[in-house]
């Protein structure tokens, strides 16, 4: 029960994050947004393990660490941050939590790790088609709209693989060293990306409440809830764990109204609730392979 709680926390700090990052970019570049909200959360992590974890990572595991922060930190954010430079964020909290499941389900049953039944395939089908339905409710004249959410579509593939990808490592690594890790690799690249356009900041223009809003993004939905997501996958598996972005639409939904005052279409509303709806149904059904699911390993607490 601890941990579904936990992923409900992470689910609300993540849909926060939606409208406070839309926020970000509406004051600088989505590079330098993105690398803010990083860099600064790769800083809170790195201390954070310093004193409590202290676990050090070599060898190979290190360059597949690294490469978990390319697939979740370095490209899901700069398809994320671009994305909402050209859409609205109450786009981004639909397309991202709902399609990264339906993404992972696919992609574990092409693995061999996950059984589809009947019902996970109709709900597969029903998805998808629940997408088509939100692009087509995109208002006339929203060419930009649609290339960002075709971004969001990106960043929410670039998710699915962060998350299938680490759950071998998680057999093996604390989740807590892991995200560490991942973060400093994916904030460097960030960074890199970024530099070009620092010079285009007003960097003495951005008040107080700038960078009190950045300080909430890289400590919680960032460093705080990637651990949490993380430990997460290692209790139950990435294809459950996954699930619960279910709820991120509502807590994305909710931020982006109250925030920004945005909304989707009554078409795109259609389109969200046959994507809910098939994902649930997709992702619900229990494998078939259940010890291909879970990440069987001890508890942190006996390690």
């Amino acid at each position: 029960m601890r941990t579904y709680l936990m992923l409900v926390l992470v689910m609300a700090f993540w849909g926060s994050a939606f409208a406070l990052s839309k926020v970000s970019v509406n004051e600088v570049t989505p590079q330098v947004g993105a690398f803010l909200r990083f860099g600064l959360g790769a800083v809170v992590l790195l201390v954070l393990h310093s004193v409590l974890a202290r676990h050090r990572i070599g060898g190979k595991d290190l360059g597949k660490v690294a490469g978990l922060g390319m697939l979740g930190m370095f490209g899901y954010n700069s398809f994320f941050f671009m994305a909402l430079s050209l859409a609205p964020s109450a786009d981004g909290s639909v397309i991202v939590p709902v399609t990264a499941p339906v993404i992972t389900v696919a992609v574990t049953a092409l693995l061999g790790r996950r059984t589809l039944t009947v019902r996970a395939t109709a709900g597969l089908v029903i998805a998808v088609a629940g997408a088509a339905v939100f692009f087509v409710g995109i208002p006339d004249g929203g060419s930009s709209r649609f290339a960002g959410d075709l971004l969001f579509l990106g960043a929410a593939a670039c998710w699915a693989a962060y998350t299938i990808c680490g759950a071998p490592l998680l057999s093996r690594l604390p989740a807590f060293t892991v995200t560490a890790y991942a973060t400093t690799a994916g904030a460097v690249a960030l960074g890199v990306i970024a530099l070009p356009s620092f010079g285009d900041v007003d960097w003495s223009g951005l008040d107080a409440g700038f960078w009190l809003n950045q300080a909430y993004l890289a400590t919680l939905p960032t460093a705080l809830a990637y651990v949490m997501y993380y430990q997460a996958v290692r209790a139950v598996g990435p294809a459950t764990a996954a699930s619960a972005m279910f709820l991120v639409p509502v807590f994305g939904l909710t931020g982006s109204w109250l925030v920004l005052g945005e909304s989707i279409t009554p078409v795109q509303a259609v389109g969200s609730a046959c994507m809910l709806v098939g994902a649930w149904l997709a992702t619900i059904t229990p494998s078939r392979k259940p010890s291909a699911d879970p990440v069987h390993v001890k508890p942190l607490s006996r390690r």
